[in-house]
């Protein structure tokens, strides 16, 4: 399934124990409703608290004696969901096919409003018109040399590897929108937390607090606690995931 959500009324992607509120456990509910049989699904990545998706893909595997038909299911599982969370589409995959290991990209966006709007507030972060968004963008293709992410890793995870490849990252002006401005990154891979880390070390670049080869030495010291602070969920997202498919 492709589906897309707003992330402030859910404690992140995964299923938490004590029946917090997840995007996760709100889909497994509703597709176990409406297909009358316990169903789990696996989605391509794990968003924090509060983060947003334009984009996420998730499989589920129900056995040959549950049908369904794809093409109604996205409005039933609207309408126990609620409007947070809308299922754009459901097909059939090979038996294969898995939304997190298949994937081959991902692709984050991170936007800043420097003049405060009412219908954006929520959804961006409130930025100082006066960051220096070249040097940001200089400090930024720094990532495009990095493999070891672990000064931008959250601290204490289960993950085995902190290495990522980015392809892409850099600010580019949202089009149609003078005052607001967008972080892309691109990578095979993603840590937990990685991109508010990435943008809130990238911020102190632009606010003139630490200078393009200080960067670097952050992202050399392999320290989570030398790098910047971490951004506000409400203004990222979660844009797209690639298959080889």
């Amino acid at each position: 399934m492709r589906l897309s959500y707003n992330g402030a009324p859910y404690h992140g992607w995964q299923s938490q124990p004590g029946g917090v509120a997840t995007v996760q456990s709100a889909l497994e509910d509703a597709l176990s409703k409406v297909l009358r049989h316990p169903t789990a699904i696996t989605g391509a990545g794990r968003t924090d608290t509060g983060v947003n998706a334009r984009m996420m893909v998730a499989h589920f595997d129900v056995p040959d004696t549950v049908s369904f038909n794809p093409t109604t299911l996205p409005r039933a599982l609207g309408a126990i969901t609620g409007p947070s969370i809308v299922v754009e589409s459901v097909w059939p995959v090979a038996d294969d096919m898995h939304a997190r290991f298949s994937a081959t990209s991902r692709t984050y966006h991170y936007y800043a409003l420097t003049r405060r709007s009412p219908f954006f507030n929520a959804l961006a972060w409130a930025a100082p018109p006066t960051l220096d968004y070249d040097a940001m963008n200089r400090a930024a293709r720094i990532l495009l040399e990095t493999d070891d992410f672990t000064s931008f890793s959250k601290l204490h995870t289960d993950t085995k590897t902190n290495i990522c490849r980015v392809t892409r990252a850099e600010w580019v002006t949202v089009e149609g929108y003078a005052d607001a401005r967008v972080f892309v990154i691109t990578a095979d891979r993603f840590l937990r937390n990685m991109v508010r880390a990435v943008v809130g070390t990238l911020v102190d670049v632009g606010r003139g607090k630490i200078t393009e080869e200080q960067f670097r030495r952050i992202i050399q010291a392999k320290d989570r606690c030398a790098a910047g602070t971490s951004m506000p969920p409400q203004a990222l997202y979660l844009w797209d995931i690639t298959y080889p498919e």
